[in-house]
């Protein structure tokens, strides 16, 4: 059993996605932290096929994934934006900047399909302990300067959320 309660909220600068996975913080923070699982379910997604996923889960550790798109993937503003940066794939990195286990992860984040592909943004990862399981909260910041990717990731945020309840869901 899954818990699907995806809720988002947004101000210019950020947005907010949160779900309660039926799993406990410890669970959930290794899902978010250890490379050979940030790769098995991360690669759910379905517009892109997942191609690395590189993790160091320290302060001042790097990360990055790399992905293609699907060549079923629609047109949208994102893989407009992509090619106008002349990149043939997905990458996004970035690194630890504070980890807190199993509670707290913030990350860097700059991504090759923004409309200024050397902004970096901040990703933070929130995981409070439930009932039932662990209420995971991801907030990304700094988007006020790019309206596209600030709306992708409306639905990007809520997307990851469900790949990694899924990927837990099945323990």
């Amino acid at each position: 059993m899954t818990a699907e309660t995806t809720t988002i909220a947004t101000t210019p600068d950020a947005l907010t996605a949160e779900i309660e996975i039926l799993a406990p913080p410890d669970r959930v923070f290794a899902a978010l932290t250890e490379q050979p699982q940030l790769f098995l379910w991360w690669g759910r997604e379905p517009s892109v096929e997942l191609t690395s996923f590189e993790m160091d889960a320290r302060v001042g550790g790097h990360w990055q994934f790399t992905c293609i798109p699907n060549s079923k993937r629609p047109a949208d503003a994102i893989a407009a934006q992509l090619e106008q940066n002349a990149a043939q794939e997905f990458i996004a990195h970035g690194e630890v900047l504070e980890i807190d286990p199993p509670r707290l992860l913030i990350w860097s984040w700059t991504a090759n399909w923004h409309r200024d592909p050397l902004l970096a943004t901040v990703v933070r990862w929130e995981l409070t302990p439930t009932r039932s399981g662990t209420l995971v909260r991801v907030t990304h910041s700094g988007l006020a300067n790019d309206a596209a990717a600030h709306k992708d990731y409306n639905s990007g945020w809520v997307g990851v959320l469900r790949l990694l309840n899924g990927f837990l869901s099945e323990d």
